[in-house]
């Protein structure tokens, strides 16, 4: 990596907060970037302070009466509509600004990309990707992910791929670009049938103009690494190798873990780690412009950081080694918030995060989802849906 890259991160980020014992905490990122910074990932790295997004670049995606709902919910009636005010997405002060704020963490970024600065970047406060463009979802306020592609596209940049790898169907964002030819949306996810939205399946590839712009890889329930290693090296590198982008958003969601309490997939933080240097392989052999974003993840203490420190030296090119024990002063932080709750000893899970390249059979139940994506999408795109070299 010859640039350095960009970490945007401010402590005014955990003002994103659902309340209560709602999943979405933000003591995650909290303990996040203070477990980055005791590995010494962070050392000499000046951190990116976010400013919150103007009205404006959010109504690059949202709806101006959605903004105003928002704006208006904390002090206005029990039934704002809108998604608002639901158990999944509660109305707590200043959620406008707030939000807006992962928001503009996540066109800082995108910014930093743009303008040459850097050739990769990255907001783990951001990638709220279920907000659709007039109502809150699934925690997501508004989205960032779509907002920074949609800023990045009137602002010179003409392809982007955006991969989701969230437990969760990246719809928000497949939803605002499902017509437009510019932008590749690829999600994998435990299956629709077993996980809410209920929507990512494989013969959704966009809408009329734009076919093959849409991908999805619904995986069965109890999925580990080997297995999602398999389907996600089976469907992307061809397809962003066809595409060309010249930036890569990723979605970098660790909900997929097999602690976590809100899905059925079982991968570890070893499988995380393979996940984030497999799209730095990527912008290495393609030259592609890297902007990551974080996403769910609901084992506060055990996983989130654990993965997320590892996305961070990824990016950063300062790989942690997975045996490296987790540091005293994190233990006893980590401890005094949670007690009863045990804490791994170091950065791995041990687990193997190898897999068997697809070869173009059926015999794992994975591999029918691999075969019924690559069916779907792969001739769009010029691709033999057969030929495991593809």
């Amino acid at each position: 990596m010859g640039k350095p890259a960009a970490v945007v991160w401010d402590r005014s980020f955990l003002g994103y907060d659902l309340g209560g014992d709602h999943p979405l905490n933000p003591v995650r990122l909290d303990l996040t970037v203070r477990l980055a910074t005791a590995l010494g990932v962070l050392e000499g790295v000046e951190l990116r302070v976010p400013e919150a997004a103007s009205d404006e670049e959010i109504e690059l995606v949202h709806r101006p009466g959605y903004l105003s709902a928002v704006q208006a919910a904390p002090t206005a009636g029990w039934d704002v509509g809108h998604g608002l005010g639901t158990p999944d997405n509660p109305v707590f002060e200043r959620m406008h600004e707030a939000s807006a704020l992962v928001v503009g963490g996540s066109l800082v970024a995108a910014r930093a990309i743009a303008s040459g600065e850097v050739d990769r970047a990255v907001n783990i406060a951001g990638g709220l990707h279920h907000a659709m463009p007039d109502s809150a979802a699934g925690f997501c306020v508004y989205n960032d992910c779509a907002v920074a592609i949609e800023w990045l596209l009137r602002n010179g940049v003409e392809r982007i791929a955006y991969v989701d790898v969230d437990v969760h169907h990246g719809d928000g964002v497949q939803t605002a670009f499902w017509d437009d030819p510019r932008v590749l949306t690829v999600s994998l996810h435990q299956h629709p049938m077993s996980l809410w939205p209920g929507t990512g399946w494989a013969g959704e590839v966009g809408g009329a103009g734009a076919e093959g712009s849409a991908v999805n890889v619904p995986l069965p329930a109890g999925t580990r690494d080997g297995a999602w290693l398999r389907a996600f090296h089976a469907t992307v590198p061809a397809l962003l190798k066809a595409f060309r982008p010249q930036v890569l958003v990723t979605q970098c969601g660790v909900d997929t873990h097999r602690e976590d309490p809100l899905a059925d997939l079982a991968l570890s933080v070893d499988g995380h780690r393979a996940i984030y240097q497999a799209f730095r392989d990527l912008v290495n052999e393609h030259g592609f412009k890297w902007l990551a974003l974080g996403g769910g993840g609901y084992e506060l203490l055990r996983v989130v950081p654990r993965s997320w420190t590892h996305l961070l030296a990824t990016v950063l090119d300062r790989d942690v080694d997975p045996n490296r024990p987790l540091p005293a002063d994190w233990v006893a932080h980590a401890t005094r918030i949670a007690p009863d709750w045990p804490l791994p000893a170091s950065m791995t899970d041990e687990c193997d995060a190898g897999y068997q390249p697809w070869g173009g059979d059926a015999e794992e139940p994975v591999d029918k989802a691999i075969r019924d994506t690559r069916r779907a999408v792969f001739p769009l795109h010029g691709l033999d849906p057969d030929d495991p070299r593809d």
